[in-house]
């Protein structure tokens, strides 16, 4: 149930960051889904000063999981058009 449930939350998170970053036309729900789980990761590293912790699903930790999915996006977007726009 533990691994459904990250899909589904990470492709939620994917999706609302690449809203966000106007990249949505660009990314399926796999790439949504990878860049949730990854923003996450991201987001844990840069805001819980180097450290992840498995806490339960918290509007603190949807947050930090978006803040950085969308970290993801905008180097993402430096690195393939020179701009995160």
């Amino acid at each position: 149930m533990g691994l459904i449930l990250w899909l589904i939350i990470g492709g939620v998170i994917g999706w609302i960051a690449s809203m966000i970053m106007r990249t949505d036309g660009q990314q399926g729900i796999f790439l949504n889904i990878v860049v949730g789980i990854v923003g996450a990761f991201i987001g844990g590293l840069i805001l819980s000063g180097g450290s992840i912790n498995s806490a339960p699903l918290t509007l603190t930790s949807f947050i930090v999981s978006l803040i950085g999915a969308i970290i993801l996006l905008a180097i993402v977007n430096l690195v393939r058009r020179g701009s995160v726009r």
